[in-house]
């Protein structure tokens, strides 16, 4: 009988168990709708002090931990400028830290001190005129788990129905919410320093690269074009000599006929150039040919959009500016 009764103890605790890691889990906010929106932000301007990194997200929690050591009572903030789905993980690249003031209020300099200290960057980010945004319960380290798991989809999805440009994703754990906020404009100006320099060399570096590219071509389009005139040319000296050998004719006709050669070939490089300007006309002479090319420079900007949540280059310069 004592067996049972022991069995019975064990099964009893065993539910126990598993109804408060249930409990534990709901309250974390396992079934918390979430629900994604356009409109306001919920904070306005904001002055930060942050560590920025590039590599895995997963790197981002000792960054949260160092700014936590530093003062517990501030708010913290992550901004990431890359899609992990299809950036690889070592160049994703984030921003950790803590919010030290809000609005019209300035941090301490005892505060700007401490910080940077350790290691910490001061920056300020304007308040945005329109965003997307989602919250979420912060009760427990679980609800950080569940909202990246739940939060994050639902914004990537209300985002491509509607075909926005919002980025960077910027969380912000205020009390008991999980606040996420994707610019709708302005993006730039939520580029700390770090991620502005890397824009720019990025593009830098692209330019330089086409601009090989291009000279490579051009290389290559000459080689063949003076390849094919050599040929012309011995082609056209052999024939005037066997000419002349087998019809003798005199030296005026010769140097008509090699005239008459040479005009042909000038007309016909003249035809030729007339038709290229006339391709030229027919793509951007009435305007009309140019969207032909936009679905492939489309394509290449929304996949910066999507790799980047947000890379926006042009955004970026013009925060700097």
């Amino acid at each position: 009988m004592s067996d049972w009764v022991l069995l019975g103890l064990i099964a009893a605790l065993v539910v126990l168990l598993l109804l408060t890691v249930f409990g534990f889990v709901v309250y974390s906010g396992l079934f918390t709708e979430v629900v994604v929106s356009a409109g306001s932000p919920p904070l306005g301007s904001i002055t930060l002090a942050y560590k920025f990194r590039v590599g895995p997200y997963g790197e981002s929690g000792q960054l949260f931990t160092d700014g936590c050591s530093i003062s517990s009572k501030l708010c913290s903030i992550g901004v990431y400028y890359d899609n992990p789905h299809t950036v690889p993980p070592e160049k994703c690249r984030f921003a950790i830290g803590r919010i030290l003031s809000e609005g019209d209020a300035k941090p301490s300099e005892e505060q700007i001190k401490r910080f940077q200290k350790y290691g910490f960057k001061i920056f300020s980010f304007p308040a945005p005129s329109h965003v997307v945004m989602a919250t979420f319960p912060f009760t427990t380290p679980l609800s950080i788990h569940l909202a990246v798991n739940r939060v994050h989809p639902a914004l990537d999805t209300y985002i491509k129905e509607r075909k926005l440009c919002a980025h960077p994703r910027i969380e912000i754990y205020k009390e008991d919410r999980i606040y996420f906020v994707c610019p709708l404009a302005r993006q730039g100006d939520f580029y700390v320093p770090e991620m502005k320099e890397l824009e720019r060399k990025s593009r830098a570096a692209a330019v330089e690269a086409e601009d090989a590219q291009t000279d490579i071509t051009g290389a290559d389009t000459m080689s063949e074009t003076s390849s094919i005139s050599m040929e012309a040319t011995t082609d056209s000296r052999d024939t005037s000599v066997a000419t002349s050998i087998l019809l003798p004719f005199p030296a005026s006709r010769g140097r008509e006929e090699a005239d008459n050669r040479s005009e042909h070939s000038y007309s016909e490089s003249g035809a030729s150039g007339s038709s290229f300007e006339e391709l030229d006309l027919e793509v951007t002479g009435d305007g009309e040919g140019a969207p032909g090319l936009l679905p492939d420079a489309g394509y290449v900007g929304n996949q910066e959009a999507t790799d980047k949540w947000t890379k926006e280059p042009i955004a970026a310069e013009r925060g700097e500016e």
